[in-house]
């Protein structure tokens, strides 16, 4: 059966680190949340405002149209996205029972500190507070905290994968 796993959490938690090397683990196909914003949000992000429901609500029936289109074809996917609110997650997974949360989470510190040693990124350090301040922490996810390196972090998540364990929020 393909599953869709999105890895969430607040920027610089290390989505996308940890969904390329899952993605080589797995074979399956990553997706970067974040190259689905448009330019709009971008620029928005780029110039430390916080995007709101609004802005995001197009974004998000984006990606759940990929998740869609990926497992009607019988194709499991990996998808980066912050899904901060608890109505984003439900926006994502929509009825699907084949869609599967893993919440990585950290201090702000850890983050703060990450965010501040890169450079390529529109997100800067500035921006994590409000993302801390929008997160709803998801009640039914596997949680998996990032104080390890990436390699351990996708073992970690190899090894608590049990679809029936991630199943909604």
């Amino acid at each position: 059966m393909a599953i869709a796993i999105i890895l969430m959490g607040v920027s610089g938690c290390g989505k996308s680190s940890v969904g390329r090397e899952l993605s080589a683990c797995l074979g399956w196909p990553f997706f970067d949340g974040d190259d689905y914003h448009s330019l709009e949000n971008i620029n928005k992000m780029a110039r430390e405002i916080p995007l709101d429901d609004k802005d995001r609500l197009p974004w998000l029936k984006s990606l759940h149209g990929l998740i869609v289109n990926s497992l009607d074809r019988g194709q499991s996917l990996i998808l980066a996205c912050s899904a901060l609110k608890r109505a984003y997650r439900e926006i994502l997974k929509g009825d699907r029972q084949d869609v599967r949360f893993v919440y990585l989470e950290g201090t702000y510190e850890l983050i703060h500190q990450r965010m501040l040693e890169r450079s390529e990124h529109y997100m800067k350090a500035r921006m994590l507070q409000s993302q801390f301040g929008e997160l709803e922490p998801p009640v039914r996810a596997l949680r998996v905290n990032i104080d390890r390196p990436v390699r351990e972090i996708v073992e970690k998540i190899r090894n608590l994968l049990d679809p029936q364990a991630m199943v909604g929020d």
